[in-house]
């Protein structure tokens, strides 16, 4: 019998030789290592396409919200300049009629010829009418025909703040300038000078971006 018999046994069950028997590895830890290998390769596709998909359909929107804004920021329509001739006359083109209608004696006069040195065309001058006369509270009351609201008064305006503009029956061109209780000065010729090329600018309309 041999050594690595136990003792008892024998027969078929004898076991002969001097080296034991070599035990396999079981093949169940090789299955679950390859499994989970698997899972985790398949986790990773699966998140990896999530991921492309998420982008995809963000950058999708992110181009049309780009193309909106793009559609919206567009500049506006440059607009056509609008001819300073034909809306506001040159004061060389305008007759003022200069009258006083306040308690101080002179200020027609010299508030005509200073006119008249900004290049203004000067008709009458003299006592306001009695309808008017110490009647004026402002600086001035500009007084013309209905067509002068489309220019003449405004030119006439850029050279004495806060004056007041008033339409008549008169069909002539010509407007009166009617000093009233509150006047002082004319404007400073710097400063009317610049309200007068601002009042014959162009203003663009601006872009809403």
């Amino acid at each position: 019998m041999s050594m690595l018999t136990p003792p008892g046994m024998g027969g078929k069950y004898r076991i002969t030789g001097d080296v034991y028997p070599r035990m396999r590895r079981p093949h169940r830890r090789r299955r679950i290592v390859l499994g989970a290998a698997a899972a985790v390769l398949v986790l990773g596709a699966a998140g990896w396409g999530t991921l492309q998909l998420v982008d995809v359909f963000s950058g999708d929107e992110r181009t049309k919200t780009t193309a909106g804004k793009q559609a919206d920021c567009k500049p506006a329509a440059k607009p056509s300049p609008q001819p300073a001739a034909a809306a506001f006359p040159k004061p060389a083109q305008i007759t003022v009629n200069v009258y006083n209608a306040t308690p101080r004696s002179g200020l027609a006069k010299t508030t005509a010829d200073e006119l008249r040195k900004r290049g203004f065309v000067i008709g009458k001058v003299g006592n306001a009418p009695a309808a008017y006369d110490k009647k004026v509270t402002g600086t001035g009351l500009l007084l013309g025909a209905p067509g002068a609201v489309k220019g003449t008064f405004s030119v006439v305006g850029t050279q004495l703040k806060g004056a007041t503009t008033k339409v008549d029956a008169r069909t002539t061109a010509d407007v009166d300038l009617i000093i009233g209780t509150a006047f002082k000065t004319l404007d400073p010729k710097a400063a009317a000078d610049a309200a007068l090329v601002a009042l014959n600018k162009p203003k663009p309309v601006p872009g809403r971006c």
